[in-house]
């Protein structure tokens, strides 16, 4: 038995709640005012709270602020229309534990809900999200932003609501809208990513709603489109901001009825699949600018989720290359001053980049060491004097062609100055130049080659004893010794 408080200024709602709850012998408070609430709180503790965020007197996210703050203990389901969601967005951002819509589709749901915020606490969304990351092999991290972010996304993957993902190219959208479907009641029913970006104009009004026998020269018989394919579940359109105007007028009507027409078809079908949508571009900006029907991203901006850069949560970046290096079965470490290194970085391509970059270290380091080391990373990463000051004695491994012209300039204004050379400087660098060109050339031709050690060694016409030997003499930064015979 629980303490039971219903803030809704619709007496049918109140007494509807009340009948349901207090058949499960809960006491159940009814409040139609944010006056009634004020004097209800201060007169007795409740255990759940449901909440209507609009009253005649108060906003209902007030009154969530407050009752989090006076009774925390109190589990708060905020009830809303379907054209109010953002606000139930906002809600569970601030601390509300979950909400239904209005007009209640299934009294079970909300006492199972009920049921379940009662006996158990809070229902740990958290690790759940977590739990079903793990199954898809998706990496969540432990940064505030991304927990929040996936916390949020599994709560809204149960109800049967349109969502808009934003953020950068490379920040993993396309796997977010995944875990939106594995985490929803659709995880049974295909999930079918589209890129709207990279189907032409031409095409993608077919692609998306299929074509009819004929429909075009080429159109031999019908074919099924996206939606089709999709059925119960989930249709996860990526770069929504690359559909032209006239595909955006199509995608309108399905969100609005449920239906469409396949390109020179007559008969009207009916699209029961859930649709996620992705863009890296800001939707608003391109409604201004007449690229973006402002009616389409009124329906498809329902509950917004925004996927931080990765440059926002750098804290996550050493337990993502250890998962990475997990999942390719590598037995190797990337060192202290290299993650300091990848730390310090603006990451522009995010997670894509920082794999990209995590591929080419494993590619340069294996078989040579199982510690990445800072001179394994491109030269972009040591363009600030703060990180090359931090590789101490590691030399950081700039592109040759950036080496050979910064050591021209070095030998060019030797040969130009007034005073006097000093011959063993000269010689010096000479050598340095030796040694960075070996290395560079070595390099390519393992990258060539994919790592085969003895195909490079026919290419570059040395023996497998001396390529093993300029290979050492990396490791100890590249100090010259003299040379071997083959």
């Amino acid at each position: 038995m629980a303490n039971i408080l219903i803030v809704d200024d619709e007496q049918e709602i109140g007494h509807f709640l009340s009948y349901l709850l207090s058949e499960k012998d809960h006491i159940v408070t009814i409040c139609m005012s944010g006056a009634d609430y004020e004097r209800c709180v201060t007169e007795q503790e409740f255990q759940l709270a449901f909440l209507d965020v609009r009253l005649p007197d108060r906003n209902g996210l007030e009154i969530l602020q407050h009752l989090k703050k006076v009774q925390p203990m109190c589990k708060v389901i905020v009830m809303t229309g379907y054209a109010n969601v953002k606000t139930a967005v906002e809600a569970i951002r601030l601390g509300a534990n979950d909400f239904i819509e209005k007009p209640f589709d299934d009294i079970e749901d909300i006492e199972k809900l009920a049921d379940e915020l009662l006996e158990n606490g809070p229902v740990p969304s958290l690790s759940c999200a977590r739990e079903i990351a793990s199954k898809m092999d998706c990496f969540i991290g432990s940064s505030k932003e991304m927990n929040q972010l996936f916390t949020l996304a599994y709560k809204f993957a149960q109800k049967n609501i349109t969502v808009l993902i934003e953020g950068e190219t490379g920040t993993g959208k396309d796997v977010l809208a995944n875990f939106i479907h594995q985490a929803s009641r659709r995880a049974d029913y295909p999930y079918v990513p589209v890129n709207c970006g990279a189907i032409t104009e031409s095409l993608l009004e077919s692609e998306l709603f299929g074509h009819a026998k004929g429909a075009f020269t080429g159109a031999a018989k019908d074919r099924k489109g996206y939606f089709e394919l999709a059925g119960k579940g989930t249709l996860f359109l990526d770069e929504i901001g690359e559909a032209s105007l006239t595909t955006q007028v199509k995608l309108l009507r399905v969100l609005e009825t449920g239906e469409f027409i396949k390109v020179g078809g007559e008969t009207t079908q009916r699209s029961q699949a859930r649709v996620i949508a992705a863009s890296h571009v800001n939707l608003h900006e391109a409604v201004e600018h007449g690229s973006f029907r402002e009616d389409l991203l009124y329906r498809l901006d329902v509950v917004k989720l925004r996927i931080p850069p990765l440059r926002e949560r750098l804290e996550d970046i050493p337990a993502f290359i250890e998962y990475y290096l997990n999942q390719l079965e590598l037995d190797l470490s990337f060192a202290p001053e290299t993650i300091d290194c990848l730390c310090q970085y603006e990451w522009p391509g995010n997670i894509r980049e920082l794999v990209n970059v995590i591929n080419r270290a494993v590619a340069l380091a294996e078989g040579e060491s199982t510690r990445i080391t800072p001179h394994y990373l491109p030269a972009k990463f040591f363009t600030a004097p703060s990180l090359a000051n931090k590789v101490e004695s590691e030399k950081p491994e700039i592109e040759f062609d950036d080496y050979l012209r910064i050591w021209q300039q070095d030998i060019l204004e030797m040969w130009k100055q007034d005073k006097d050379t000093s011959l063993p400087e000269l010689l010096d660098k000479i050598k340095a130049f030796e040694t960075e060109a070996t290395h560079a050339f070595i390099q390519k031709a393992l990258r060539k080659t994919v790592g085969d050690r003895k195909e490079a060694t026919k290419n570059l016409g040395i023996s497998m004893r001396r390529l093993r030997y300029y290979l050492n003499e990396k490791k100890n930064t590249r100090e010259r010794e003299p040379m071997l015979k083959d």
